[in-house]
């Protein structure tokens, strides 16, 4: 309930229209959200126990790039939150990505149902709520689940984030970069798994050990120790995450032909069991992005939202390089047009330095049935700027799809704690049927690129090729090319034959080819914050 002894004296700002028949607190928090550019509609002011539909709750859409929190105790509505918003930068020309954890994003494509509920809601927020569809592409990690695949070599994931996959320590993790740079010096392209537990095997052998000497600090038990773990990654049957053709992250920058941006729904519920994979993939494609993208400064509009559900995997057992990369993606992404939003049940699943980046806040309700549970709640509380709100007793008592929001105005100001009944999703809340899902997937002009693995000559191959041969850079000059059919496509019957330049450029292989050809002619690889190889031949857009 409203503390009314500590509201500020100051007179509040003049507001015309029928806004300004509201209560005097709640005019001065509506105030702060009239915004003069354009925003997306988050919902009504709730005062007193009412929703006040005239003084709306609004986010600049300059502001979506300074990042967020979308927070709440499991069943208030975070993942409503989600489609409200992607729905509205969507049709406002951004592109979204979503990580659909449960399974229940992919009716974004399609128009919802409007039923009593909905039109109640619709109702007390006064919004004139129409059944809208939106543009969707649905991909799958690794082609595990509906969608179209999602991969990456083990070159371009790096390091730090297998590291974290492995659940190695610090020292191990240092070990592993070392075999990183070590692959790089002799030409032995790590594609899949397959490839960089040949080098490791190769390393710890007899034949191989020797070349230890040559890697400062890796020590044949360190090797052994790694080797051990990509096995037992291998045998959850991980290794189809990883190989050719690469995903160009560039994908998820598009928009459709009638100007509304992408909405990249990644279904995660088939591997929602496999956490670790999952939330470090989520962080390999945010990295991605960041070596690629240019330098943007201030925009108008985000270039990219990209909202990481469950966002707490992403931090439990983290090795303290992989919390500092975290936080400086995330600190330095922004002036690269792309908007990064944690959604998860408390800001302690964050860690302060993340959490300090973050200027957007939706906190659903929290429950206080545990003394744990009520540490968090206060903790929470903490954590927001100084209200007019009792907000320990606001966020024990907000209904589903009810939050506190507070955002940063246009400039670039903390907005005035908000308790918000947020509006309803416009496209169909839940998942969209599976003959539906599958026909889009297939419908994709992504499909045919990435749909086919690939699985072409890279360590493995070459150290099998080569055993008995001095070492690597005897076999690396006994490679032979690999042959021209297995890098272009081939033109369907009937089809009119594309040029050969179209036909390689325009492959899923040419892509992983031209990612990767650096470390094919031996330079060295230049490695992002994540330890993540920047590529060449990247389709920005």
């Amino acid at each position: 309930m409203p503390d009314r002894e500590t509201m500020p004296s100051a007179p509040a700002p003049e507001v015309s229209g029928r806004a300004a028949a509201l209560p005097q607190d709640a005019l001065r928090i509506a105030s702060g959200y009239a915004f003069t550019g354009p925003a997306l509609q988050l919902g009504a002011l709730l005062w007193d126990g009412q929703c006040l539909p005239d003084a709306q709750i609004r986010v600049p859409l300059a502001v979506l790039n300074r990042h967020g929190l979308v927070a709440g105790a499991t069943g208030t509505g975070k993942t409503k939150t989600l489609q409200l918003i992607a729905e509205q930068l969507s049709a406002q020309g951004v592109p979204v990505f979503l990580a659909d954890i449960k399974g229940d994003l992919s009716g974004i494509a399609a128009p919802g149902r409007q039923d009593a509920r909905v039109a109640g809601r619709a109702a007390d927020v006064h919004q004139s709520w129409s059944a809208t569809g939106f543009p969707a592409e649905y991909y799958a990690l690794g082609g595990i689940g509906r969608g179209i695949p999602v991969r990456a070599t083990v070159t371009g994931f790096g390091p730090v984030l297998l590291s974290k996959v492995l659940r190695l320590n610090r020292t191990q993790e240092q070990s592993l970069a070392l075999i990183f740079h070590y692959a790089d010096s002799k030409g032995l392209e790590l594609i899949d798994l397959k490839d960089l537990r040949a080098v490791v095997t190769f390393l710890t052998s007899d034949e191989g050990r020797p070349e230890l000497k040559t890697i400062g600090g890796l020590s044949a038990a360190t090797a052994g120790v790694i080797l051990r773990s990509l096995t037992a990654f291998e045998a959850q049957g991980a290794s189809g995450f990883f190989g050719e053709p690469e995903f160009d992250t560039g994908e998820l920058l598009r928009t459709a032909e009638d100007g509304r941006g992408v909405v990249s729904v990644l279904e995660l519920s088939a591997v929602q069991d496999r956490p670790q994979l999952f939330s470090t993939f989520l962080m390999w494609l945010l990295a991605d992005l960041f070596h690629d993208l240019p330098e943007l400064g201030d925009v108008d509009k985000p270039r990219l939202v990209f909202f990481l559900d469950e966002a707490h995997l992403l931090f439990d057992d983290a090795s303290e390089a992989f919390l500092e990369s975290i936080t400086q993606t995330v600190r330095l992404i922004r002036s690269k047009g792309v908007g990064v939003f944690f959604v998860t049940q408390t800001p302690k699943d964050v860690p302060a330095d993340v959490l300090a980046q973050l200027g957007n806040r939706v906190q659903h309700a929290l429950r206080a049935f545990t003394p744990d549970d009520q540490k968090a709640l206060n903790a929470t509380v903490k954590t927001f700027p100084k209200s007019p709100y009792d907000l320990e007793e606001v966020l024990t008592t907000l209904g589903t799809g009810e939050a506190v929001v507070t955002v940063l105005s246009e400039k670039g100001a903390p907005t005035p704690v908000a308790a918000t009944r947020l509006r309803a999703p416009e496209s169909l809340m839940g998942p969209l049927g599976q003959d539906a899902l599958e026909r889009a997937v297939a419908e994709s002009g992504l499909y045919e690129r990435y749909a086919q693995a690939v699985d072409r000559e890279s360590a493995y191959e070459r150290l099998e090729r080569g055993r008995g041969a001095k070492g690597p850079d005897e076999m690396r000059e006994a490679a032979p090319r690999e042959p021209r059919e297995s890098r272009e496509p081939r033109a369907s019957q009937g089809e009119e034959r594309p040029s050969a330049v179209e036909q390689v450029v325009g492959s899923g292989v040419f892509q992983s080819l031209a990612r990767s050809v650096g470390t094919q002619i031996g330079r060295e690889i230049t490695r992002s914050l994540f330890g993540t190889a920047r590529r060449s031949g990247r389709r920005r857009r």
